[in-house]
């Protein structure tokens, strides 16, 4: 019993350093890969090598006399996860999802330390401690807490009331609209019907011209690097051929086209951004493509607002039908840049 907890230690360890050199930007955030259609699995798989190693470093650190507090167990896990969903699972989950995830979690670890009697007042007595001022140094972080919370909720609801932006103190009232709209099922563009759970974007190739995105997914920017290129992946080489070259191409289009209101970062920051209300997408938000298939970015681009379903509204959005204005084969490029661009990559239908 002894051998295996001190394996799970050894195991938990190893996977914290790692996981903490993914957040502070020592260890390549891709360095273990999730394997779309397989994320569900692996996060599971992770998770439970962290849970077995925590169990065999908190045994550990018991048998020698040094166990940490279950209060703060308690509190390090949830703190755990919350630091695993941010910067562990990519592409970015946002941060509404991240919420429900962290209340699932507080309510599982309440479970826990409140299994038996034991546990229970093992973990109330800090909080017990506070609240009865029963030192100093208790009496004093009452204050403090008594103090601070107040203070910080009134910061939080002001900061939510205040308006935001450019033209702040004129800001319209909040609209009720839908983000993504539902899609249809197929789309017709230029006479041609694609349907868009099976369609693929034909121009995200690997070096023998067949569909790939795991080659695809290795030469989009870094995001851990501020959004730098990869290396030996400049789509603006002028020897870049395949997917590199199609990238290209479709920045150019983006570049003459889409950037005035998009905005030259994909931020939608645009020239004539602030014309409209809403703005232009941010592409840069992890709340958009990053969540989003390839073949929904290429129907919204090709109809555009007004071609949106009946279901799709409320939906203010003031852009034009791209399928007037460029061929199917320019679409698609838009779309394969403005993932490679950002850093993301779509999400697929596994």
């Amino acid at each position: 019993m002894k051998a295996l907890m001190s394996i799970g230690a050894v195991v938990g360890v190893i996977a914290s350093l790692i996981l903490l050199g993914m957040i502070f930007g020592v260890i390549p955030a891709a360095t273990v890969h999730l394997v779309e259609g397989y994320m569900p699995m692996q996060m599971l798989f992770e998770l439970s090598l962290f849970v077995a190693g925590f169990t065999g470093l908190s045994y550990m650190l018991n048998s020698m006399g040094k166990g940490i507090p279950r209060f703060w167990q308690g509190i390090g896990f949830v703190a755990f996860i919350l630091l695993y969903l941010k910067y562990r699972v990519y592409p970015p989950i946002p941060f509404s999802v991240r919420a429900m995830y962290g209340t699932v979690t507080l309510v599982a670890v309440f479970m826990w330390v409140s299994s038996n009697e034991e546990d229970w007042k093992k973990f109330r007595q800090p909080i017990l401690n506070v609240m009865d001022g029963i030192t100093p140094f208790h009496k004093g972080l009452r204050t403090f807490f008594l103090i601070a919370v107040p203070i910080a909720l009134w910061g939080f609801s002001y900061q939510s009331f205040i308006p935001q932006g450019a033209g702040a103190d004129v800001d319209e009232p909040i609209e009720l609209r839908t983000v993504h709209p539902a899609p249809p099922a197929s789309t017709k563009v230029h006479g041609k019907t694609f349907v868009l759970q099976t369609s693929q974007n034909p121009y995200r190739v690997n070096p023998e011209g067949k569909y790939d995105q795991e080659y695809s997914n290795k030469l989009i920017v870094e995001q851990a690097m501020g959004r730098l290129m990869q290396p030996d992946a400049n789509p603006w080489d002028p020897k870049a051929e395949g997917y590199l070259k199609n990238v290209r191409e479709g920045g150019e289009i983006f570049f003459q086209n889409c950037h005035f209101c998009h905005g030259d970062n994909l931020n939608g920051r645009g020239l004539h951004a602030f014309a409209f209300n809403p703005i232009p997408a941010n592409f840069t938000d992890p709340g958009t493509i990053a969540q989003l298939q390839e073949t929904f970015i290429f129907w919204r681009v090709s109809k555009g607002g007004i071609g949106l379903p009946r279901e799709g509204f409320p939906w203010a959005s003031v852009m034009p039908p791209w399928e007037q204005h460029l061929t199917t084969d320019e679409i698609w490029k838009v779309v394969l840049f403005e993932y490679w661009h950002t850093g993301y990559y779509p999400r697929t239908w596994d």
